[in-house]
């Protein structure tokens, strides 16, 4: 069989994850990738990636077929817009690196992962869009140029340098997701004038700046649902991960903050006592997750 031919005609629907996945059972390849094509960064990413800008919104026309054509990823039917139309939405980001660097995208562009792109199940391509990271406010805008992610609750895969910019890299995180419309181009509504948080990044992470503080402000006054406390953080990351897999209407609510050296993973605030208590109660019948009640005065 062809796998070849069958790779590069499904990268132009779906991006480059899922054609290696099929190449690789169509070739009769080992189901486990070798080490060294696991992806991830690379050893020694350009310097100053946090400093790279966002990607500049300009008119193109949206594409009817090729890569906007309706198609299926693992018994999901996916529409893709094909006009130029608004769009929100609020879900789980996660990022794609050097195992598909330099091949191609579904819209048959070179994946980059130092540029600031990323791939969407169903906004048009191209697009723009702008993310934010409700975390901590900071915001990116990308180039939606591929297909992706095909996970639960995953709504958009990030380059490495969108990713980093928006302190992601540690993991599957919330993130908020706007379309920018031809008229808020033609206006240049789209440029941003709120001032991001200072970013944080795990240590060790190559292409990024020195740690700066500690993640997460505290939290003020009102009623919260904690969910963990951890010595680490990639722990309370973890958990979070979790929390919002199994309860998206929590994303906009779960944050990590530092309290008394520990990470402690918490949603809120809610309005009422009660209407914390029933959440927690529903969370920990339906979904296991447990969590104790936090009144800040």
């Amino acid at each position: 069989m062809d796998w070849h031919r069958q790779w590069t005609q499904t990268a132009q629907h779906t991006g480059p994850a899922l054609a290696l996945a099929l190449a690789a059972l169509l070739s009769g390849c080992a189901s486990r990738p070798p080490a060294s094509g696991r992806d991830g960064p690379e050893a020694n990413p350009p310097a100053n990636l946090g400093q790279v800008p966002d990607a500049v919104p300009r008119l193109e026309p949206i594409r009817v077929g090729g890569p906007n054509k309706p198609y299926e990823v693992l018994g999901e039917r996916y529409e893709p817009i094909t006009v130029d139309a608004p769009y929100t939405d609020r879900g789980l980001a996660s990022w794609y690196g050097k195992k598909f660097h330099g091949r191609p995208t579904a819209s048959g562009e070179v994946y980059n992962m130092y540029a600031m792109t990323a791939a969407h199940p169903t906004l048009p391509i191209p697009s723009y869009a702008r993310v934010r990271n409700p975390a901590n406010g900071r915001e990116v805008i990308v180039r939606v140029n591929d297909r992706g992610p095909f996970h639960k609750g995953r709504i958009i895969d990030l380059s490495y340098t969108a990713a980093l910019r928006l302190d992601l890299l540690r993991g599957v995180a919330p993130v908020e997701v706007r379309r920018i419309t031809y008229a808020e181009i033609r206006a240049g509504q789209w440029q941003s004038t709120t001032e991001p948080a200072p970013l944080f990044v795990p240590d060790g992470v190559p292409g990024a700046p020195q740690r700066e503080g500690t993640p997460g402000a505290s939290i003020g006054a009102g009623v919260w649902l904690q969910f963990g406390a951890f010595s680490r953080l990639d722990g309370a990351e973890a958990l979070r991960q979790k929390v919002a897999e199994a309860e998206l209407g929590l994303l906009p609510l779960l944050t990590i903050v530092r309290e008394a050296g520990l990470h402690r993973l918490r949603a809120g605030p809610f309005p009422s006592v009660d209407e914390a208590r029933t959440l927690a109660d529903r969370l920990r019948s339906e979904r296991g997750l447990d969590s104790s009640l936090i009144e800040k005065r």
